[in-house]
């Protein structure tokens, strides 16, 4: 058996267990990459020496510790997204001008996966500072989506996704502020979660407050996404954001059992978002058609959507004074060698006025208001069954993408079933959306298309109910298990 076949927590128990080595999973994890990589172009940085190095440590440490006493990732070896900082492990965001870095320090995030147990072995590709949702950029070029090499595998997570579907590793991370975790699941048939603000902390950063762009886990099952939040999940003193949901949360949903899953669950359904978003026919079909999975598994399963008017306006100007704030004075020192998409969301962050953002601010309490009632969260009712004027549904379940895989060599799609769009960011609305929101989402992978190609279903929870939301997203994810279906590289 090929051990990186094998789901996260197998792996896990059989590296403590001693039953294979770390050394033995490191070099398999290698090999997939000499094999599929050169095709697909998802890892770009590998640090071998090293990572050969720590896998050897945690075998001698296993010999001499108690398979309780391993810390739950012993021995795994991740690639880690290119615009994660990794201490000593070049991290260049996609960009030219970063092609060099080499930080000190790394993020949260892969610093919990490494007390963990990861033996970090590399990089993923990404778009250019991690903007858009198609994986190119002029340092690495282009990453394949391994189920039809002659299309995008999405982002901006896409390097991270390719990885999952090709075998390379069984755990990866990811961020997402548009959709960068959720539409490259979508486009390649895994797992990708967005947590509530203050779940997994963002730190270090300029702004450690900012909620639009969030930290998160992928996967090939939901399970292993609950056993990744289980280690990176939880608050950390340099942040001072509150955090809902911590660690040991997850860990109890990896014990539970899994009986009638669904019985009481109230689902609704859209594909359109209550606002017209234009979705592809065969997209939008297989969301009904799992929708009826759903009823089978005991779930009352509606056609209903939160009124998301007020979205678009918080998600745009959000976006823009996030990336401002975070990109301005690269844009400005660096003429000419940042991608017209960057510097137009740039200058549209820039140029907001205080104006825009008090109108934003009441945009968005509107929206949290509508979200409260439209999930039963807005104080009548804690247990989330109803309340006074709401609807109290628990899932609102919806199309991750608005269209299957495109066309590798296209920068962005410029129409969506039918319907042209006007940026880089318009045809992933129905991930953006949900986004502004704050609501806690993730994708799974919901089945193929007639041509073959991955199509992914959007669960959305109500914010802060993340344990929730997955415990239903796992009890679909056991029943259909599409992610079994491997690409044929």
């Amino acid at each position: 058996m090929d051990p990186l076949s094998l789901s996260a927590r197998d792996l896990a128990a059989g590296l403590r267990h001693r039953r294979i080595s770390a050394r033995e999973v490191l070099e398999a994890h290698f090999a997939r990459i000499d094999a599929v990589n050169p095709t697909v172009n998802a890892v770009v940085t590998q640090v071998r020496e090293q990572a050969h190095a720590q896998a050897l440590a945690a075998d001698e440490h296993a010999a001499v510790t108690a398979p309780e006493d391993l810390p739950p990732l012993h021995g795994i070896p991740m690639t880690h997204k290119d615009t994660h900082a990794t201490a000593g492990i070049r991290t260049t965001s996609g960009s030219p001008i970063f092609a060099d870095l080499v930080p000190r320090d790394s993020d949260a995030v892969i610093e919990r996966f490494q007390r963990a147990g990861v033996i970090s072995t590399g990089k993923n590709n990404v778009p250019e500072f991690a903007a858009g949702s198609h994986t190119y950029n002029e340092v690495f070029g282009t990453t394949l989506n391994p189920y039809d090499l002659s299309r995008s595998a999405g982002g901006s997570s896409g390097g991270a996704a390719v990885t999952l579907a090709t075998r390379i590793q069984p755990l990866a991370d990811g961020s997402d502020m548009g959709g960068s975790l959720r539409n490259p699941a979508a486009f390649n048939n895994v797992v990708g979660f967005r947590a509530s603000h203050g779940v997994v902390p963002n730190v270090p950063a300029r702004d450690p407050r900012a909620w639009l762009g969030q930290k998160g886990a992928m996967a090939r099952s939901v399970e292993d996404v609950i056993l990744a939040l289980s280690v990176i999940a939880g608050p950390d003193p340099r942040s001072p954001v509150w955090c809902p949901t911590p660690a040991g949360a997850f860990s109890s949903l990896l014990a539970e059992e899994v009986g009638r899953p669904l019985a009481g669950v109230r689902v609704a359904v859209t594909t359109d978002f209550g606002l017209d978003v234009p979705v592809e026919g065969e997209v939008a079909g297989v969301v009904l058609r799992e929708a009826e999975v759903l009823a089978e598994l005991g779930a009352s399963v509606v056609p209903a959507c939160p009124r998301l008017r007020d979205a678009d306006r918080v998600f745009e100007a959000t976006r823009a004074f996030d990336m401002a704030l975070s990109l301005r004075e690269v844009v400005a020192g660096h003429p000419g060698q940042v991608k017209d998409e960057v510097i137009w969301n740039v200058e549209r962050g820039v140029a907001l006025t205080a104006e825009d953002l008090m109108e934003v601010a009441v945009a968005r309490g509107r929206l949290d208001q509508e979200i409260g009632r439209f999930f039963g969260t807005d104080g009548a009712d804690p247990s989330g069954g109803g309340a006074k004027g709401g609807t109290g549904y628990d899932v609102l379940l919806a199309p991750t993408t608005q269209l299957v895989p495109f066309p590798a060599e296209w920068t962005w799609p410029q129409e969506v079933a039918g319907e042209r769009m006007g940026t880089y960011v318009e045809w992933m609305r129905s991930a953006t959306l949900i986004s502004a929101t704050g609501c806690p989402a993730i994708s799974v992978p919901g089945g193929f298309t007639a041509a073959g190609l991955p199509v992914g279903l959007q669960f959305v929870g109500a914010p802060g109910r993340d344990v929730d939301l997955l415990r239903v997203a796992r009890a679909y994810d056991e029943a259909t298990r599409h992610a079994e279906r491997a690409p044929a590289i």
